[in-house]
């Protein structure tokens, strides 16, 4: 399934994207789906299985007549991983990492597909980073890697905006937590759909133009080591999101810096996911 939170007349629901449109799934349970995506996913299986079960039912609201939001509104924890593409931490002249560096964004700053970037006053270095993200659908807590799928609803695509100036001078969180930073989306592809998310061609756009290029096979910290590392730090919790790391190309280790501006255009293709697509614009 393609679950995705969206818009229509003016009230927000959960539904399931198909070619057809959108299902709403509130709708077609009799309300035994929540319309809220973070309580769809702390209902855990049972909940999943029974959107499963409705998908064919009723009829689907074409796609002009609806417009997709962040997937999750207000995800319970957003946790990043830097340096995870070898290509990436050569780039910046990093070594590559022995463990998992590991930062959170605030969770107040996500936008779908088609809201957009605002750059802050205060930043002149704003980037992209384009991502593979982990949606988790069961609470995970000291987790090994044999088991680690288990634990995951599905998959989005992220943005990992980033101020580079703040970054540098105070931190990974200050860098990359100012409004509309974490842009989402367009669906959570189920794990069902994906079932090997190492194989994933992935490409970020700005503009048109090609920046970043790279397969999910290049993580150098895979998924369910990822998930196996953080589980034993704290609890993982359905509808947190963890980013898991972006490749080389980011405009900050371009020459010279390409920085995002207002009037780019970001794009972000991850296979099997689809496309996150949105405006940069001026505060």
């Amino acid at each position: 399934m393609r679950l995705v939170t969206y818009e229509h007349n003016n009230i927000l629901s959960t539904g399931v994207l198909t070619d057809a449109g959108v299902m709403d799934l509130p709708a077609a349970s009799g309300g035994a789906v929540p319309g809220d995506m973070l309580s769809l996913l702390q209902g855990g299986g049972e909940v999943l299985a029974q959107a499963q079960e409705v998908v064919s039912a009723g009829t689907p609201i074409p796609l002009a007549d609806i417009r997709l939001k962040a997937p999750i509104a207000r995800p319970g924890k957003i946790l990043g991983i830097g340096l995870n593409y070898a290509d990436h931490a050569q780039e910046g002249g990093r070594e590559k990492p022995e463990y998992p560096l590991i930062f959170a964004k605030t969770v107040a700053n996500t936008i779908g597909i088609g809201e957009a970037i605002r750059l802050p006053r205060v930043s002149q270095s704003v980037d992209f980073e384009g991502e593979l993200a982990i949606v988790i659908g069961t609470r995970a807590k000291d987790v090994t890697p044999p088991n680690a799928f288990d634990y995951i609803a599905g998959y989005t695509i992220c943005n990992d905006v980033s101020a580079r100036d703040y970054q540098r001078r105070s931190s990974h969180t200050a860098g990359k937590s100012f409004d509309t930073f974490a842009p989402m989306g367009p669906a959570i592809v189920t794990r069902d759909e994906l079932p090997d998310p190492h194989v994933l061609d992935i490409r970020t756009l700005v503009s048109g133009e090609e920046m970043q290029h790279s397969n999910t096979k290049n993580l150098i910290f895979n998924i369910p080591y990822l998930i196996d590392y953080l589980s034993h730090i704290f609890p993982l919790e359905p509808g947190d999101v963890i980013t898991t790391g972006t490749p080389a190309g980011v405009g900050a280790y371009r020459e010279p810096p390409r920085f995002l501006k207002a009037g780019d255009t970001v794009r972000i293709e991850v296979q099997g996911i689809g496309v996150l697509e949105n405006p940069v614009v001026a505060s």
